[in-house]
């Protein structure tokens, strides 16, 4: 009987070791970075998130929004890329510049959403043309990925040419800012 005992001891303690070796490993897997074919993405156009584009006294911002559409958990953090499209001929494309802020990482379960803002600097009508930007759309590409997201640009108004600028009046912020 002593020996029976033993030999289940055993085999209880050898399975148990052997059940946990795999949950172990498995609950320290770590969520891999969202992919731009895991996300939606879009303006925040309610309410208050829209950018003030009427008045030219101060800067204002508008907000895009990533959306995890996946069934598995992913991470977003950094910056996101940002390319907006002018409406007239003369505006081109401009890449906007990141702000200094700290960047942190956000994890997105199925159906969860975080965004950014973008800082704008909008100026009046009667700004001479070659001052102006016309926004048409924004081409978004988020943090480390290749692929973007083409959104027109909901809010009208013109924004501060400052297309070559060291430190522009419009600028974007990290995911989560």
């Amino acid at each position: 009987m002593k020996n029976k005992l033993i030999a289940v001891i055993i085999a209880t303690v050898a399975a148990g070791t052997a059940a946990t070796a795999i949950p172990a490993s498995a609950a320290t897997a770590q969520p891999t970075r969202c992919h731009t074919a895991d996300l939606k993405a879009g303006f925040a156009t309610g309410g208050d998130a829209a950018p003030q584009m009427k008045q030219t006294s101060h800067q204002t911002q508008a907000f895009v929004w990533f959306t995890n559409k996946s069934n598995r958990t992913c991470t977003l953090s950094g910056f996101a890329g940002v390319d907006m499209v002018g409406a007239q001929s003369t505006d081109g494309t401009w890449s906007l510049a990141r702000s200094s802020k700290t960047v942190g990482k956000f994890t997105l379960k199925k159906g969860d959403t975080v965004d950014f803002s973008i800082t704008l600097q909008p100026v009046a009508k009667s700004t001479p043309k070659k001052q102006k930007f016309v926004p048409a759309k924004f081409v978004v590409t988020p943090p480390n990925e290749t692929k973007s997201f083409t959104l027109k640009w909901p809010f009208g108004g013109q924004i501060l040419k400052q297309d070559g600028a060291t430190h522009p009046a419009t600028y974007l912020n990290p995911i989560g800012k």
